[in-house]
C-alpha cells in the first residue's frame, strides 16, 4: 500500500477535534476572564486552526445582519474597517458590544461571537466618548501642570463640570484656553488609548507613583485580583468601562469656563459635526455645590472613603449625619414657604423631579414640617386632570402619551385653583384609569385659613400648566437625586443611575417588574424627563437633593440580584452589565439604620409613610 500524501482526514482525529471545538462553544470554558488565556486540552493556536478548519470562525455582526468570516486573534476594529460603509452609524463606531457586553474597538476575537458596533449617538457610545475626553485633559493638565489634581465632578449644562482640587482659584480664563490649546494638539496626533490588564498590586503602585491617591484608596479597599487601566503616551488612567481607539477621535469638543471653574462639552448627539450648546443653570450648580461642600465637611467625597468608614463602623454615624442634613433642607423649604404665605403669597406649592426622586417622601416630609409650622396642606394629584383618554396625546410610536402635559385638562385645573384660591369651594374631579374618563364623585374641597395646596407632578416647574395662576401665589420646588460622590477623582457618578437603581429596585419590589423591564422603558423615562421636566427646572425657587451618600452601598444588597437575572442574550444586559460593574466598586452597607422616615425607604420598603 502506498504511503503517499492522503486526501482525507483521520476519522479519529476529526472526531477529537470537533468535539473539542463543541466543548469551547457550548461552555466557554478554554477561557479565563479577558485574558484570554488557555485551560488545558489545546493551545489557543490550534483551536483557532479547528475552528477555521471546519468553517466555525464566524461572528455574527447585527449592524448589517449577517455572519463574517475572520482569521482569529485579530480586533474587532480591523473588522469594522472592512464593513464600516454598512453599519449604518451615524458617526465612527467608538466602541463595540460583544454578546451584549461594552468592550473597546481593539477586542481581539478568537472564537464566535454576536458584535454589535456604537457610535456617540447612544447613551453606551457617549460614554465612552466623554470618558476618552476626561483622559486628554488629564494628560493636557499633567503635560502643562504637573502635579495638579484634575477632579470632574458632575454633569451639568449639557457638559462635566471640572476644578483643580484644593485650588479653586487655580483656573482663570487663561489656564482654561492654555489646556484646551494642548488637548487639541493631544488630539490632532492621534495618540492610541492602550488598554492594560494587570495585578491590582502592581497597578496600584503605578497610580501612587503618578500621585492618583484617590485610585490608590478605591483599589485598595476591592477585592479585584486584575485591574484594567488605559496608558495615553506617558499617562496612566482608570475608567469603569472602554475608550476610543486614539485621540484622533475626539476632535469635536470644548473646554469652557464655568462659574469657578470649567465645563467639558463634547458633541451634540443630534449634530454630531457640532460641539453641543451650554446653557447657565445657577440654581441646579448651587444645589450641587453646597452638597459638594457638605461632602468636604463630613471629609466623605469618593467612594474609597465611603468603604472605609463602612468597614470602620462609621455608617451608623453617618446615615444619622445625612439625614439629618436632609431634615434641615425639609425645614428651610418649609419656613420659606410659610414666610411668604404670611406676606400674602405661596398658597401653591407645585413640587417636580424627574423619575426615582423621591417626590413622593418629599412631598410628605415638607408637608409635616409645613404643619409644624401651623400650615395644613390640601393636596391634589394631577392626574385626576386628565382628559379622557380618546382625547390624549400619542407618542412617535402611536401609543398615548401621558406625560405630555397636553394630557391634562389646564383650562380646568386653572379655574379650579383660582376658585380655591378665592375662597370657593370645588367639586373635585377623580380620573377612571378603567374607562380612561375623568369622573365627579361628589369630593368637595375648600380652602380655610392656613391651608395652602400641596400638588406633586412632572409638569409643576412648566409655566403653562399654572398659566392663570399669579406668580405670587406659587413657589416650586425641584426635586433630583444630584449625586454629589465620585467614583473617584476622574469618574463620576451620574444622577440618572442613582435613579435607575431605586426604579428597578422599587418596580421589583412593588410592581412585580424586571430589571430587563425596567431597562427597557429608561430611555422612554428619560425622553419624558428631557422633554418636560428638565427645561424648566432653573424655575424653581427651591431644589431638593434627595441623594444620600450611603444610598448605592445599600442599593448595592438589593440591586445585584435583580440585575444578575437579565439575560446576557438582550440588548439590556449591557446596560445591567455596567451598572453591576459599577456596584463592585461599593462595599455593602446593611439598611438596619436607615429610619423608617427616610426617602430611601420609599424604594427598598419600611417606610412609616402610605404610597
Amino acid at each position: 500500500m502506498s504511503k503517499g500524501k492522503q486526501n482525507h482526514s483521520n476519522p479519529s482525529t476529526e472526531k477529537e477535534e470537533k468535539c473539542f471545538f463543541k466543548l469551547f462553544v457550548d461552555k466557554n470554558s478554554l477561557f479565563f476572564g479577558n485574558n484570554y488565556y488557555l485551560c488545558g486540552l489545546l493551545n489557543l493556536q490550534a483551536l483557532v486552526h479547528i475552528m477555521k478548519k471546519y468553517d466555525e470562525l464566524k461572528v455574527f455582526c447585527k449592524n448589517t445582519n449577517e455572519y463574517l468570516s475572520i482569521d482569529g486573534g485579530e480586533a474587532l476594529i480591523d473588522l469594522y474597517d472592512t464593513v464600516k460603509g454598512r453599519v449604518g452609524l451615524e458617526g465612527d463606531a467608538v466602541c463595540v458590544l460583544v454578546n451584549n457586553k461594552v468592550e473597546d474597538l481593539h477586542y481581539p476575537v478568537f472564537a464566535p461571537k454576536h458584535i454589535e458596533f456604537v457610535d456617540i449617538t447612544s447613551n453606551t457610545g457617549y460614554r465612552v466618548l466623554t470618558r476618552s475626553l476626561c483622559m486628554v485633559l488629564y494628560k493636557a493638565l499633567n503635560d502643562l501642570y504637573p502635579g495638579k489634581r484634575l477632579c470632574i465632578q458632575h454633569s451639568i449644562s449639557y457638559g462635566h463640570y471640572c476644578q483643580i482640587k484644593h485650588e479653586e482659584e487655580f483656573l482663570t480664563v487663561e489656564v482654561i484656553a492654555q489646556l484646551k490649546q494642548r488637548m487639541t494638539e493631544i488630539i490632532d496626533e492621534d495618540i492610541p488609548f492602550l488598554r492594560r490588564e494587570r495585578l491590582t498590586t502592581d497597578v496600584i503602585e503605578m497610580f501612587r507613583k503618578q500621585g492618583l491617591k484617590d485610585k490608590v484608596r478605591l483599589l485598595e479597599g476591592v477585592n479585584q485580583l486584575y485591574t484594567v487601566y488605559y496608558k495615553l503616551d506617558d499617562i496612566i488612567d482608570s475608567f469603569y468601562g472602554p475608550l476610543v481607539p486614539s485621540t484622533g477621535m475626539l476632535k469635536v469638543f470644548d473646554l469652557v469656563p464655568y462659574e469657578n471653574g470649567m465645563l467639558l462639552l463634547g458633541p451634540d448627539r443630534n449634530n454630531i459635526s457640532q460641539v453641543v450648546k451650554w446653557e447657565p443653570q445657577p440654581k441646579l450648580f448651587q444645589a450641587f455645590t453646597d452638597h459638594i461642600n457638605f461632602n468636604k465637611i463630613i471629609r466623605l467625597g469618593d467612594v474609597g472613603e465611603l468603604n472605609h468608614a463602612i468597614k470602620e463602623g462609621y455608617a451608623p454615624l453617618l446615615i444619622n449625619v445625612v439625614e439629618a442634613l436632609h431634615n434641615k433642607h425639609f425645614i428651610q423649604i418649609a419656613d420659606e414657604i410659610t414666610r411668604r404665605y404670611h406676606e400674602g403669597g405661596a398658597r401653591v406649592v407645585l413640587i417636580a423631579g424627574p423619575s426615582s426622586s423621591g417626590k413622593t417622601t418629599s412631598s410628605k416630609r415638607l408637608a409635616i414640617q409645613l404643619m409644624t409650622n401651623y400650615i395644613v396642606p390640601k393636596v391634589i394629584e394631577l392626574d385626576n386632570y386628565f382628559i379622557n383618554r380618546e382625547r390624549t396625546p400619542r407618542d412617535e410610536n402611536g401609543d398615548y402619551d401621558y406625560e405630555s402635559l397636553y394630557a391634562l385638562d389646564l383650562e380646568q385645573f386653572n379655574k379650579d385653583v383660582t376658585d380655591l384660591l378665592a375662597g370657593k369651594e370645588v367639586d373635585m374631579p377623580t380620573y377612571n384609569f378603567v374607562k380612561g374618563e375623568r369622573e365627579y364623585l361628589g369630593k368637595k374641597l375648600k380652602l380655610e385659613k392656613g391651608d395652602i395646596l400641596l400638588m406633586e407632578g412632572i409638569h409643576g416647574l412648566n409655566p403653562e400648566l399654572t398659566r392663570l395662576i399669579p406668580e405670587n401665589q406659587k413657589f416650586r420646588l425641584f426635586v433630583s437625586a444630584l449625586t454629589t460622590l465620585s467614583i473617584d477623582d476622574h469618574n463620576w457618578i451620574g444622577t440618572y443611575d442613582n435613579r435607575l437603581l431605586r426604579r428597578i429596585i422599587r418596580d421589583h419590589k412593588y410592581r412585580g417588574s424586571s430589571a430587563l423591564q425596567t431597562i427597557q422603558r429608561w430611555p422612554s423615562v428619560r425622553r419624558g424627563e428631557n422633554k418636560w421636566i428638565m427645561p424648566f427646572h432653573e424655575n424653581a425657587d427651591a431644589m431638593f437633593n434627595s441623594s444620600l451618600l450611603f444610598e448605592l452601598s445599600v442599593m448595592k444588597n438589593y440591586a445585584l440580584p435583580i440585575l444578575q437575572q437579565v439575560p446576557s442574550n438582550t440588548p439590556e444586559y449591557a446596560e445591567a452589565s455596567r451598572l453591576m460593574k459599577f456596584l463592585s466598586y461599593f462595599e455593602p452597607l446593611d439598611e438596619k439604620d436607615i429610619p423608617s422616615t427616610s426617602l430611601l425607604r420609599e424604594f427598598l420598603g419600611g417606610s412609616t409613610f402610605h404610597y
